[in-house]
């Protein structure tokens, strides 16, 4: 039979081509590429992405997109009010507005690189915890934040370089193989903190730091102390509605994916969004009841929820970032007169400012970044044969191109999100999962009001959630092994207790080449190892 006689036959049979999910041998022997059951735009778009070869859907893409933007959504209103609403910090002339703006671009270009550079299923926004270096540490320390957006572009330059030159990978694969297990860990336990934070499960201690809230009906005076009150900032009240809401939502989470519910952590999401409004609704109409009143924490909480909904032009947004964010790191940022006129600074104290400023900033970026591609690419089963995220080098560079860029909009370092993780659990594959969550982060560029609806008891969900998915990774470190045992432990306790994804990795790393050099072990550990153990180190002595 001809060729061409085998492609018509092939033609007059869609429904066998449409099943087909596995790679099939091709007559010369090697692997052919699975097509897409798609006809037209779709199917090259199917084939351009690899979503059929990769054993997933056009369905399944679309939710897990979604999944992720909703559990980071967040960020577009932390990110802004960490900027100017800082305690201790006033940076003069900046807006909400135009930080909500900056960081949406940030997310636009970071997230859209990642689907098609990277072709990942992961998203990118300014990171938590180099967001709050940049305000306390630099601006707090005498700079301006023009000065601020200087360090982050040199951060994205210099990791461009590292990409491109391929030192970034190398510093990857140096890193000892029982860290990396834990880092997995570490990481579903400290997205599991941030979410039972959020949600209020978790709450401030004097005594121990963190305790449980209380659930206590009997104490209606404590549910109505106002202590437990919270602005509407963060989409929530404090006490027992958040937290409650929380529970269910990750309880029903797990009943929805063990019975196989597709979308089950964005499911849980919207269900939670639903029933959060429902019982804040139940608390206006129980406000001043002593037992209806305490279901829901405080009537007037509640009621502070629905009057603080407001639809303003989201177009005075684009037009405040334009005069006080965009390209200030050009024409402002590299005058530190500021900085030199306050009393006690010099241009020696400015020099080691910028210095283990920029070593903070490099390190807290690139080991975020590092942590985060292997925890998520882990979970989803995006490693290849060497145990190492697939497209690393893209992926890498689409994090460094994003900083830079979103230094010249106007905000903090971007970086790689460890709630990447819930859209890749929610069936993530590949780079379409990004696009949608991009493509979401456009429209929410618009919608700067409608943003603040999404209540964090809700995005907690899933941040929940995908702790509990990736504690699964525990399993494989070698417990029994002390010489394992302890950089795992301190890998995934000091990344979780101590909040700090990086900090964790370079506690594992300094630990790992303490205790192989002292059980004769030293030849084990590369050049590159000792020279990033070298550099945390340093960043712990000077920086810390």
């Amino acid at each position: 039979m001809s060729e061409e006689a085998k492609d018509e036959v092939v033609s007059e049979q869609p429904e066998v081509q449409a099943e087909a999910t596995a790679e099939a041998p091709a007559p010369d022997g090697t692997v052919a590429e699975t097509q897409s059951p798609h006809k037209g735009f779709l199917g090259k778009v199917d084939n351009w992405f690899g979503i059929t070869k990769s054993k997933s859907s056009y369905k399944a893409e679309i939710i897990a997109g979604l999944t992720t933007f909703m559990a980071m959504v967040y960020i577009l209103i932390v990110n802004p009010s960490i900027f100017v609403y800082a305690d201790g910090v006033t940076i003069p002339g900046l807006s909400f507005d135009a930080m909500y703006i900056a960081t949406s671009l940030g997310a636009i270009v970071g997230t859209m690189l990642m689907a098609l550079l990277a072709k990942m299923p992961l998203a990118q926004a300014s990171g938590m915890g180099v967001n709050a270096f940049v305000v306390y540490n630099l601006v707090g320390g005498g700079l301006t934040y023009a000065n601020a957006m200087v360090f982050t572009l040199l951060d994205g330059v210099i990791f461009i370089l590292l990409t491109v030159t391929g030192l970034r990978k190398y510093i990857f694969t140096a890193i000892p193989d029982e860290v990396k297990k834990a880092i997995n860990v570490g990481l579903g336990l400290f997205i599991a903190f941030i979410g039972l934070q959020n949600a209020g499960v978790i709450v401030n201690s004097d005594s121990t730091l963190v305790g449980l809230v209380s659930f206590n009906m009997l104490k209606l005076k404590d549910l109505f102390n106002p202590s437990f009150l919270v602005t509407f900032n963060n989409g929530t009240v404090g006490g027992m509605l958040p937290a409650f809401v929380a529970i269910a939502g990750v309880t029903a989470t797990a009943i929805m994916t063990k019975k196989k519910i597709k979308g089950a952590i964005l499911w849980g999401i919207l269900g939670s969004t639903v029933l959060f409004y429902i019982l804040a609704g139940f608390g206006c109409i129980g406000a001043g009841d002593p037992v209806l009143g305490a279901m829901a924490t405080n009537g007037e909480a509640c009621k502070a929820i629905f009057n603080n909904i407001t639809i303003s032009n989201p177009f005075t947004a684009f037009a405040s970032w334009g005069t006080e964010s965009a390209g200030k790191v050009f024409y402002e940022g590299f005058d530190f007169s500021h900085y030199l006129g306050i009393e006690g600074n010099n241009a020696g104290s400015l020099v080691v400012l910028l210095i283990t400023s920029a070593l903070s900033l490099c390190m807290l970026d690139m080991f975020d970044t590092l942590g985060t591609l292997y925890g998520a690419c882990t979970k989803g089963g995006l490693l290849d044969e060497n145990g190492n995220p697939k497209n690393m080098n893209r992926c890498m560079l689409a994090d460094a191109i994003a900083t830079t860029t979103g230094a010249i909009a106007g905000t903090s370092t971007v970086t790689t999100f460890v709630e990447s993780s819930a859209g890749v659990a929610a069936g993530g594959k590949t780079g379409f999962t990004a696009l949608v969550t991009g493509l979401c982060f456009v429209v929410a560029m618009f919608l700067s009001p409608l943003a603040k609806l999404i209540p964090s008891a809700a995005t907690a969900t899933a941040l929940i959630w995908v702790g509990v998915l990736m504690m699964s990774t525990v399993t494989k470190i070698e417990w029994t092994d002390p010489a394992q045992a302890l950089p795992a432990f301190l890998t995934l306790a000091v990344m979780s207790f101590g909040y700090e994804i990086s900090y964790g990795i370079g506690i594992g790393i300094i630990s790992s080449v303490v205790v192989r050099v002292c059980t004769g072990k030293i030849k084990s550990v590369s050049i590159v190892t000792w020279i990033i153990a070298a550099f945390f180190l340093a960043t712990f002595l000077l920086t810390h």
